[in-house]
């Protein structure tokens, strides 16, 4: 604000006029991610300056140029020729990833419908992979209310409300996908990574996400302490033993076999992934 005097004296604040794009945009926060426990050990530090939304939302915000980087799904990039992928840095699982499952009431041979949680369309396109694998098509149908999870016959279910879902009783058999795929393959599986838009004109965002990433494995304990989502021993067997924070040779393995099955089922392109190196 400018400062003048009236004329008995007293300070008087004269609005200035609105801060032009350029600075909003500057003084917006450039960093995405999902608000789930395994994006907490790759946002260490950076909670502030990210903004956490759901896995949907953050790839449309990501994908109109409101973020420069974003922890999006694998199938975001792939459909999408407008990222380079941050190398080292993932979020993924080598066998059960435990927040990524079909909860079934029938065997999966004679079910007709999957509900499936539209959230993350990445889930969604294992699920068909896995599917046509086994040569199984049934129907796929959004689902989004999981307070009824519980009386599906048939339901596809992600990120923490999964994780929740396991912990009350229920009828259902779990298929984790990440175990599914590891079964298929042999290959650890890519769930999501740290995607940078091209157009970016910051070149140092890549070395600060690969340094938060270190910072949070150096502080794991703290951050299996600290959290409040579920108890401590999940946290700990979940951030510790199920997912992997890792991205090198054998889960560039992976995403390439996702590719060439993800173009077997898909009606959308999928691109080569690119992958930028932060040194």
């Amino acid at each position: 604000h400018s400062i003048g005097r009236s004329a008995n004296g007293r300070r008087m604040h004269w609005p200035q006029p609105d801060m032009d794009a350029a600075e909003t945009k500057r003084l917006a926060k450039r960093i995405g991610s999902v608000p789930y426990l395994n994006s907490a050990p790759l946002t260490f530090g950076i909670e502030n300056e990210t903004e956490f939304l759901p896995p949907s939302q953050l790839a449309e915000r990501l994908r109109a140029g409101e973020f420069d980087a974003g922890l999006v799904s694998l199938t975001e990039v792939l459909h999408h020729d407008l990222y380079d992928i941050l190398d080292g840095v993932a979020v993924a699982s080598d066998g059960p990833v435990k927040s990524v499952f079909i909860a079934h009431k029938k065997p999966l041979t004679d079910t007709e419908v999957i509900h499936c949680d539209t959230a993350s369309l990445c889930s969604v396109n294992l699920l068909k992979v896995i599917l046509a694998h086994h040569g199984l098509s049934p129907r796929l149908e959004p689902f989004g209310d999981y307070a009824r999870a519980a009386g599906q016959d048939a339901v596809l279910l992600i990120g923490n409300p999964g994780i929740e879902f396991l912990r009350q009783p229920h009828e259902h058999k779990i298929l984790d996908l990440g175990q599914a795929w590891q079964d298929v393959t042999g290959l650890p599986f890519v769930f999501a990574v740290w995607a940078i838009r091209r157009d970016c004109s910051d070149p140092s965002l890549g070395q600060k996400l690969l340094r938060i990433k270190r910072d949070g494995q150096a502080h794991l304990d703290e951050i299996i302490a600290n959290h409040n989502e579920f108890d401590l021993e999940l946290r700990s067997a979940y951030l510790r033993e199920h997912i992997r924070f890792d991205l090198g040779a054998p889960e560039k393995q992976g995403i390439a076999e996702f590719v060439r099955r993800l173009r077997a089922v898909s009606t959308d392109p999928v691109f080569d992934p690119r992958f930028t190196s932060a040194g």
